[in-house]
């Protein structure tokens, strides 16, 4: 079952006695675990499973690497003094996939409470690796319930980032929900700041604007950087030199500012080389741009004068500011093809 669908239906139907939140089958260029959603599934089911007053009482965690899996069988055949169902967290239960699962392991007693679990227990377990060729993870397929819990796809993340924004009582644009997913990437815990953040800025307004993502996301100064790599990118030395000079103007010391460009390069030489993994949609989109500019051979020439200057910025008394905008002019540089 999708985490999603397993969200949808707590509160509306019994949760089984065990439950497995394990890795899943990831859309494309998406990863097979994301614990956000299986966080907040658990925290539903403490919101709506168990009785307000009665969390201490029925509710524990346990962490698979410290905690005997004796005492974790023992706790879940315990039945509570005041008839309620117990709920059980097993966090780190990859930690399991080391052992085999035969008669004389360790493990023996935990498949055999999963083959006959109590009723009146649900006996939660999160893996953020789950190898499904194990015993621990087989277990769960013949008798309890296996929750996927991969990244979700770019529409799983438009849908979640509506329906969290209509739970607020507002609305948002198609281009802000576009925005927003560009500067926060794939992972929902980014996701869910951004949301955040904008809902925080908008106030009392009840509809979300592409202006409002963009002013919520970024500070100004992280603004200026993107100003300076569009303009670099564009081979247009005025608006570079402007961006540094606010750069500068916002407090930012030559040498936070000459780490940033080294990063900026750094970052375009890995789109270059298709080696940008995990690079947030919104700055692969300005890094392509800054490496379509340059051929490979020169985003290391960049680089090089970019170590340079660096060079010189800590180890002589060049005046700095002129230092970085002599860079930033040999950055913005348009280069030119070799003549046949």
């Amino acid at each position: 079952m999708h985490i999603l669908e397993f969200l949808a239906q707590i509160g509306k139907h019994p949760l089984p006695p065990v439950i497995l939140f394990a890795p899943g089958n990831a859309p494309f260029g998406r990863e097979p675990w994301d614990s956000f959603l299986v966080e907040e599934a658990v925290d539903q089911i403490v919101k709506v499973c168990i009785p307000e007053g009665m969390h201490d009482l029925v509710f524990t965690v346990f962490y698979a690497d410290e905690t005997p899996i004796s005492e974790i069988v023992d706790e879940a055949r315990t039945m509570s003094l005041l008839g309620e169902r117990r709920f059980i967290l097993v966090r780190n239960a990859e930690y399991y996939d080391r052992m085999s699962g035969e008669s004389n392991s360790k493990l023996f007693p935990l498949i055999e409470y999963i083959k006959s679990p109590s009723d009146s227990t649900v006996l939660m377990f999160i893996a953020t690796r789950a190898d499904a060729r194990k015993r621990f993870y087989k277990s769960f397929r013949e008798k309890g319930l296996i929750v996927n819990c991969p990244q979700l796809d770019h529409s799983g993340l438009e849908r979640w980032v509506r329906e969290t924004v209509v739970k607020h009582g507002k609305s948002i644009d198609t281009d802000a929900v576009t925005q927003l997913l560009k500067r926060s990437g794939n992972y929902l815990s980014d996701v869910n700041n951004a949301v955040q953040l904008v809902i925080t800025y908008v106030g009392a307004a009840a509809r979300i604007r592409l202006a409002d993502v963009v002013a919520a996301c970024s500070d100004v100064a992280e603004e200026s950087v993107w100003d300076m790599t569009d303009a670099i990118a564009a081979s247009s030395p005025e608006k570079a030199l402007r961006a540094l000079r606010q750069l500068l103007d916002y407090g930012k010391s030559p040498d936070e500012i000459i780490g940033t460009i080294n990063w900026l390069f750094e970052s375009a030489y890995r789109v270059a080389h298709n080696t940008a993994r995990n690079m947030k949609p919104f700055v692969r989109d300005k890094m392509s741009h800054l490496a379509h500019k340059f051929p490979r051979g020169k985003l290391k020439d960049a680089l090089r004068v970019i170590t340079e200057t660096h060079f010189l910025l800590r180890s002589t008394g060049v005046d700095r500011t002129l230092a970085l905008e002599i860079l930033v002019l040999k950055l913005s540089y348009r280069p030119t093809s070799p003549r046949a």
